[in-house]
């Protein structure tokens, strides 16, 4: 699909052999604050995941996709979730691998994914919810669009710690 190509890295379906790196990624404790996790899966739970990949957006509400290299190298997941057809609206969500960040990937798959919710998905607003403290992902989602729409208060507890959230919002014109 030709929409969800840029420039130096292309959105793909999760196949069974990402069963290794969504595993690797979803057992990192460095994003489970991000990613709401506070328990670590197993590669049953995730084989089964994988297995109803292939279910349609419209049926499961939601989209992983990886975030590729052209020399097929996984740098990072994208997922539109609590996609809601009735409103036209969904979420985003992004996480880039440490050793790729600050090369212009995330931009790129970002720009792919709203080109392609727009477009292809008919919706008519994004949003994403970002904690305080993660400038990168605020300065990413603002340089495309994203409007600070909200301030959820003490809403993430990690740690020992509450955080307040953002909540930012693009809307197609």
């Amino acid at each position: 699909m030709e929409i969800l190509k840029g420039k130096n890295i292309f959105l793909r379906a999760l196949e069974p052999k990402d069963i290794d790196y969504l595993f690797s990624i979803e057992n990192n404790e460095d994003f489970w604050e991000i990613s709401n996790t506070s328990q670590p899966f197993s590669k049953h739970t995730l084989s089964k995941y994988l297995e109803n990949s292939h279910l349609d957006i419209y049926q499961i509400n939601q989209l992983r996709l990886v975030i590729s290299d052209y020399n097929n190298i996984s740098l990072g997941l994208i997922d539109l979730f609590d996609v809601d057809f009735k409103n036209l609206k969904a979420g985003v969500g992004i996480l880039i691998n440490k050793t790729n960040r600050d090369k212009g990937y995330a931009k790129e798959a970002l720009e792919k994914l709203i080109e392609y919710s727009f477009k292809y998905l008919n919706l008519h607003q994004l949003y994403c919810n970002i904690i305080e403290d993660n400038i990168p992902s605020i300065s990413l989602f603002k340089s495309l669009g994203f409007k600070e729409v909200g301030l959820k208060k003490d809403w993430v507890y990690f740690k020992g710690e509450y955080k307040n959230e953002y909540l930012f919002q693009l809307t197609c014109i």
